[in-house]
């Protein structure tokens, strides 16, 4: 295969792993937990952590502990990339890759956190922000079956190569037939997390050939939560059930590629620097002109209405990481509903290295969906735990919700604050369809009862944030 072909199939596999969705095999709706919002306890966290250190770490380390052997790529693919440069060979790939030495000294290359935690908005690359446009609706399933037969077959068993590979090639070929949402923009990262545990012993995270039980094979995934929230909250996810420290909780994304649970603590060790980055991560700003008479109007509107869940701002900020129940917010409830009743994820995190050594975690699903932070809720198009409104703007007004529609890349709206979509006919993977079983747009009715003037102040304030 010619170079830059082969290099085109490795970075397409990497970022956009995925496959065809089998049967719906839902939980029910039935005896939801009723309650109406509770703020979840802060638990002790590991301190000292050094932010440049972690900032380092999350762009050049090596927390997925194996990958792609850099010798793959041919020399002619080595070109400097502009978008977010980096030192060294890091700086030869993109941003949402990084570069480092396996164990065995072996350098290879894979898939970071910014896979999924930055964008480009309005020409600006965004380090923490959710990628709107993530293409998991197209099945990657055949690129991955060729990729790791080219690697299988240039690095045979034995080799250093090999070695520095085998982990990553247990899990990511195990993944693709999990990962696919109806339609491109979700993210599923829980379901890519689940389909590699399962693979994992809990308590030496070592691989093994038999998954530890079945999984549904329809994808539900979620909006991606910016990184900047997490210095603001008692619990991390959607559903809150992130418990404990969290600089365990951040580094799931290395069960891709780790080795065993002695790698897994070094990179938790690393994470305690990450997590202390996290806490100097700050919003991009909003880039137009505001109102301020206005927006000081939408600030009334904003505490009378909205603060009591998603808390209050300015240098005496306040933020409750408030778990609201399934009925009072109205949302799609099946990703909260499969995480808690369906998904074998937080039995088998409990049961692991990462809830059993310390600095001790835990995964306890609600049925509820945490209010999150609104710093730069702007930039964080589209809304809803599922994405399935495309603007603050209709997050507001019911009524003005799309129900199947197309965003375009490359534009943001300003004025309604989202993305700039169209409504469009269900077809293929570029239309958001909400009729899809947790997908539906949905509850959070809240900003209804406003004027039209209020809505508009409470955008207008909520610029500044």
């Amino acid at each position: 295969m010619k170079g830059k072909l082969r290099g085109m199939l490795i970075l397409a596999v990497l970022a956009w792993l995925g496959a065809c969705t089998a049967t719906r095999q839902l939980p029910t709706l039935e005896n939801i937990v009723r309650f109406r919002a509770i703020p979840l306890p802060a638990t002790p966290q590991t301190e000292g952590g050094d932010p440049q250190k972690g900032f380092e770490y999350i762009t050049q380390g090596g927390y997925i502990g194996s990958g792609i052997p850099w010798d793959f790529f041919d020399s002619d693919e080595r070109t400097r990339d502009s978008t977010f440069p980096r030192p060294g060979l890091n700086g030869l790939m993109p941003p949402s890759y990084n570069v480092f030495e396996a164990n065995n000294g072996v350098t290879v290359a894979s898939s970071n956190c910014f896979t999924c935690h930055a964008t480009t908005l309005l020409g600006e690359y965004q380090l923490g922000m959710g990628d709107p446009f993530d293409r998991y609706g197209e099945s990657k399933v055949t690129q991955v079956k060729v990729l790791d037969a080219l690697m299988k077959s240039r690095y045979k068993k034995g080799t250093p190569e090999r070695e520095a590979y085998q982990d990553y090639s247990n899990f990511f070929t195990k993944i693709p037939p999990y990962i696919i949402p109806p339609f491109n923009g979700p993210n599923p990262a829980f379901r890519l997390e689940e389909a590699c545990v399962r693979y994992r012993d809990p308590a030496t995270l070592e691989y093994r050939d038999e998954p530890g039980w079945d999984m549904i094979k329809y994808t539900l995934a979620s909006d991606v939560p910016p990184l900047w929230h997490a210095k603001k909250k008692t619990a991390l996810y959607w559903n809150g059930m992130g418990r404990g420290d969290f600089s365990k909780l951040l580094m799931q994304a290395s069960v891709l590629g780790l080795h065993d649970s002695t790698q897994a603590r070094q990179v938790q060790q690393h994470f305690v620097d990450v997590a202390a980055w996290l806490k100097t991560l700050e919003p991009p700003k909003y880039p137009g002109a505001v109102d301020q008479d206005l927006a000081l109007q939408g600030l009334a509107v904003f505490e009378e209405n909205c603060s009591r869940c998603h808390g209050t701002y300015g240098d005496d900020w306040t933020y409750p990481t408030k778990l609201v129940s399934l009925p009072t917010v109205g949302t799609d409830p099946y990703m909260a509903l499969y995480l808690s009743r369906q998904s074998q994820l937080h039995t088998w995190y409990n049961e692991s290295w990462y809830a059993t050594t310390p600095p001790y975690s835990e995964l306890i699903p609600e049925e509820g969906y945490v209010a999150p932070p609104l710093d730069g809720v702007w930039a964080t198009a589209p809304y809803l735990h599922n994405g399935s409104v495309p603007t603050v703007a209709a997050v507001l007004d019911s009524e003005i919700r799309p129900n199947t529609w197309k965003r375009f890349e490359g534009t943001y709206d300003l004025e309604n604050m989202g993305l700039v979509y169209q409504e469009a006919k269900p077809r293929g993977a570029e239309v958001y369809d909400t009729s899809q079983p947790g997908y539906g747009n949905m509850g959070h009715y809240f900003g209804d009862k406003l004027s039209i003037e209020e809505r508009r102040a409470v955008i207008e304030y909520l610029k500044t944030l």
